[in-house]
């Protein structure tokens, strides 16, 4: 298969998971309130395996919050901190335990203030800073790196 075709449906797969995923969290009311857990966050630890997966959350992260109703400076500044955590994910590759951690920390610090803006809660920054970063933790190191533990042992076919 080309290269190029290849890296275009990894990211496009990708992309579709990450709507879907998310999708399922907010059916389930699990993607807004008080602590955020989107399954979708699982995602950010696949730049570890695919520089696809870069452009593959990002897309996906701008689609989902579309289709989820979120405030339009959520959509940008909720993917824009999707994109910084994946970039950095992509460059800290060499070690799995680090993977998550951008996508945590670019969330953690662009997040409570974009909340806080939308929602004319400035003096909700420290609560919101709390349970996005929980909601982030539980998202990305919980689940995202039981996935990719699990896909560790099928790397070959990644």
């Amino acid at each position: 298969m080309n290269k190029r075709v290849k890296y275009i449906s990894y990211a496009a797969l990708i992309a579709a998971l990450y709507m879907l995923l998310t999708y399922i969290a907010a059916a389930m009311g699990l993607s807004s309130g008080a602590v955020q857990i989107r399954f979708s966050e699982a995602l950010c630890v696949l730049p570890y395996f695919t520089a696809a997966a870069v452009p593959g959350v990002t897309i996906g992260c701008l689609l989902a919050n579309i289709i989820t109703g979120c405030a339009l400076w959520d959509i940008v500044f909720g993917t824009v901190a999707t994109l910084i955590g994946a970039v950095l994910a992509r460059l800290l590759r060499k070690n799995k335990w680090l993977v998550p951690l951008p996508s945590v920390l670019s969330n953690v610090t662009i997040v409570p203030f974009v909340l806080m803006f939308v929602y004319n809660a400035e003096e909700a920054y420290p609560l919101l800073l709390l349970t996005v970063g929980a909601g982030e933790v539980i998202s990305i190191y919980g689940l995202g790196m039981l996935l990719l533990t699990a896909l560790e042992k099928r790397r070959i076919f990644i």
